[in-house]
């Protein structure tokens, strides 16, 4: 290994717990669709995804996938409140700025709304051109309050057809990508003239650039990963660094 310079020293974080999902909210001993179908039929107590903090309110909202759970931490007490439990797999979440509410991808029921307050959940979007979604995974809201979204379903290397929509204010459906290999987490660049996919089965990050009218070209594979997952949840910070959670190897590049 080249020796380090000052300049070029990795900093390692090393994380620590800071909430447990309380014992009377977990299922022990039992399956779902989910865990059939996605973790061959092991038994799950929970699976939280997709974490969305809403800073007006000082809360943490998360998903819990396989029993259809909407879970929110008060960021103050770490106290877990259950928010709404329905028919669905709920596997990321965003807060929506222009109307106050959260915007779920389902992977059963597609793209819905809920109203944290009153707890009432809308259907936005659950198929393109009168085709059911394979399976949303993941959600950005972006500038203009349009909704960008994966729909995963269970594509990969020997079925690389998942695909990435654009959802406008006004319900326009648009498709983006149409070839991936298990599109999960998504996010913009600092001035959302791009989009970064996390490829989960490519193991992979794809990098994909924007015209000024919206369309799309040159789609490129930014960085590469290696294990029998991949990429998954992304993130962005102010400077525009760019956070990959890694599925399997469990560390945040």
């Amino acid at each position: 290994m080249a020796n380090q310079t000052e300049q070029d020293t990795v900093t390692v974080l090393e994380a620590k717990v800071w909430s447990t999902m309380p014992a009377q909210f977990r299922h022990s001993g039992r399956t779902s669709d989910h865990s059939i179908n996605q973790k061959l039929g092991r038994l799950l107590d929970s699976f939280i995804e997709g974490p969305v903090f809403v800073p007006g309110m000082a809360r943490l909202f998360l998903a819990d996938i396989p029993y259809g759970r909407i879970f929110s931490i008060d960021t103050n007490t770490r106290e877990w409140s259950l928010v709404i439990e329905y028919d669905g797999e709920p596997t990321g979440l965003a807060w929506h700025p222009s109307n106050q509410k959260i915007v779920i991808a389902d992977f059963k029921q597609g793209i819905l709304e809920l109203d944290v307050h009153s707890g009432e959940l809308k259907p936005l979007a659950a198929r393109y051109h009168g085709e059911r979604f394979k399976g949303p995974n993941d959600l950005v809201i972006a500038a203009d309050g349009s909704i960008f979204f994966t729909d995963q379903g269970m594509t990969g290397l020997h079925d690389p057809t998942g695909h990435v929509y654009r959802l406008s204010l006004e319900g326009h459906l648009d498709l983006i990508i149409s070839n991936g290999p298990s599109p999960n987490g998504l996010v913009f660049n600092l001035n959302e003239t791009a989009l970064f996919v996390a490829m989960t089965r490519d193991n992979s990050i794809w990098h994909v650039p924007f015209h000024p009218d919206g369309s799309v070209q040159r789609v490129g594979r930014f960085a590469s990963y290696y294990g029998i997952g991949g990429p998954d949840g992304l993130a962005l910070d102010s400077e525009g660094n760019l956070f990959v959670a890694h599925s399997t190897l469990g560390k945040i590049f």
